[in-house]
């Protein structure tokens, strides 16, 4: 308003739809898409205004955002290793009262007269064995002809059964995942667009600061255009190096599931 700059004319040099820009105004954050959009937002609109925009978003951040997702889990995983340490020491300190009880005097007892009684069982069945014309001949004959199968039958695939034993084989099979992942995280000043294949944003397109958070995007083909090299890229959970076209001012990729291409024209990047 002491700049005299109309809300239209605002519109139309940081490509931010009026509303938004009046809820930023009015602090109505309700009426912003997330906090990745509040903080875009207020830097371009800051910097247009002549504003400090750091200044701005750390506001922004230290009255409103909460502790991300993965600090919480963090520090949800912290406690619990730290009860397992805990419990695992408390369990160590106390003798194993399974260990008490086979160690007792009964139970070495009675494992030495089973013991005994299976020694005398063998040596029984030995003598019965070596006394002349003991056993049946009709039972120690009958089947010894018998055809014995094959060295191996197949019985499923990567499967194969031979006598009294089963192999089974295993072949690892790799899947290629249906929807493709791209996580940014800016180490200086760089320009981002955002699309998926249908060429609707995915983030709105502007400059982002080194550290500055940028949600991890999913669909079935992405396309990201950088301003510069300033980003350090992980396309589907690997790390990747963007490098700049001889001669071009933006570096153009489409990330599929199967890996990541450049693409000449750049999208369009509309906002």
């Amino acid at each position: 308003m002491r700049a005299r700059i109309d809300i239209s004319e605002v519109e139309v040099g940081t490509k931010i739809r009026a509303k938004y820009l009046r809820a930023l105004e009015n602090e109505e954050w309700d009426l912003l898409p997330g906090p990745v959009y509040v903080k875009s937002f207020l830097k371009t609109y800051s910097d247009y205004l002549g504003l400090d925009s750091r200044l701005l978003v750390d506001e922004f951040k230290r009255r409103y955002e909460r502790p991300s997702d993965h600090e919480v889990r963090a520090m949800a995983t912290t406690a619990r290793e730290r009860d397992r340490r805990s419990g695992s020491r408390s369990r160590a300190r106390q003798p194993s009262r399974i260990g008490r009880v086979l160690l007792s005097p009964r139970t070495v007892i009675l494992a030495a007269v089973i013991v005994i009684v299976l020694a005398l069982i063998v040596i029984g069945n030995q003598n019965n064995k070596n006394t002349p014309g003991s056993g049946n001949p009709t039972l120690a004959t009958k089947g010894s002809g018998h055809h014995h199968r094959g060295a191996g039958s197949r019985t499923g695939a990567g499967t194969t059964t031979t006598r009294g034993s089963t192999t089974t084989a295993t072949t690892n099979t790799v899947t290629t995942p249906a929807r493709a992942s791209l996580k940014l995280v800016p180490t200086t000043t760089v320009w981002i667009c955002v699309e998926n294949q249908a060429g609707k944003p995915l983030l709105t397109a502007g400059d982002f600061t080194a550290g500055q958070t940028i949600p991890t995007f999913h669909a079935r083909e992405l396309l990201v255009t950088l301003g510069n090299t300033g980003v350090t890229m992980t396309a589907n959970g690997q790390p990747y190096t963007p490098t700049e076209h001889a001669g071009s001012a933006a570096i153009s990729l489409k990330i599929t599931p199967t890996g990541v291409t450049r693409l000449t024209p750049a999208p369009t990047c509309a906002g």
